[in-house]
């Protein structure tokens, strides 16, 4: 049985500007994660056509050796810790699966996210038959609960309790500021509803690497997301035709960043 949870991620601003945020936060955070041989290739993106649905189109390989679990890297044939991310975001609706050739069939992340312009509190977004739905966790992200955040993970300038944007007036996000959100209606609000199916295969390791990939999309969702909400100065004023230009010219800034330099960005733990 795959462990399947949805992690709901509210954020002061609209669906529609977050469509920019996260296109523009994703291609900083890559150039984050790459260094030293190891990072994000950006194989293809593109539009795409498919039945009734149309949007964008990414294939990238991600090489992790120092992003997995010491226990994993011991035991992993040299190679297998490449992974392949293939999306289709058709948004407000995206679709994100990451395999591993090395693993075939018996791994497999499954990320399906709706944006939808609520304070989270829709049930079921992602429409699932109520057997599946009836063990699936629910797990809120607050970005501005620094509890939630790692000491090793911590940046004091992309700390939402303490950022205020200069162009839109939004933040420092306070301990109520979810429920602040009820009765201000000046501010936008959204949720990211991040449904994600785990399945790992490996006899002996299964429920340990599942809960381990679980605990790591969650970490990578309060971070990135905290990011995203501390950098809108620099996004909130940007077209989809500023984006596009820009992920060209991170695609080939990666490939270069990826064959020099150190390793960077978030290692695993140990533990």
């Amino acid at each position: 049985m795959v462990l399947i949870k949805e992690y709901r991620v509210v954020l002061p601003c609209s669906v529609a500007e977050y469509q920019v945020g996260q296109l523009f936060s994703v291609a900083e955070a890559s150039k984050n994660e790459t260094g030293g041989g190891e990072g994000i290739e950006v194989l293809k993106n593109e539009p795409y056509v498919k039945a009734d649905e149309k949007g964008q189109y990414t294939h990238k390989i991600y090489h992790l050796k120092s992003k997995v679990p010491k226990f994993v890297r011991a035991i992993a044939p040299e190679g297998s810790l490449v992974f392949h991310e293939k999306a289709w975001n058709a948004y407000p609706y995206c679709k994100t699966v990451v395999t591993n050739e090395y693993m075939k069939d018996n791994f497999e992340i499954k990320i399906e996210t709706w944006h939808k312009p609520d304070l989270g509190t829709t049930e079921n977004v992602h429409k699932l038959d109520a057997e599946t739905w009836k063990y699936v966790a629910v797990v809120p992200i607050d970005i501005a609960d620094r509890s939630q955040v790692s000491s090793s993970d911590y940046k004091e300038h992309e700390d939402p309790a303490k950022f205020k944007s200069v162009k839109t007036g939004r933040g420092p996000l306070g301990p109520t500021w979810k429920t602040e959100l009820l009765t201000n209606t000046d501010c936008p609000r959204m949720c990211a509803y991040k449904l994600v199916t785990v399945k790992f295969k490996w006899w002996g390791l299964q429920t340990k690497m599942e809960s381990f990939i679980h605990e790591q999309e969650k970490r990578i969702f309060n971070n990135f997301h905290r990011q995203l909400f501390c950098w809108i100065d620099k996004w909130v004023e940007l077209s989809m035709e500023d984006i596009r230009r820009m992920e060209s010219e991170t695609q080939r800034e990666l490939e270069e960043l990826r064959k020099k330099g150190s390793v960077r960005g978030t290692s695993a733990s140990d533990k």
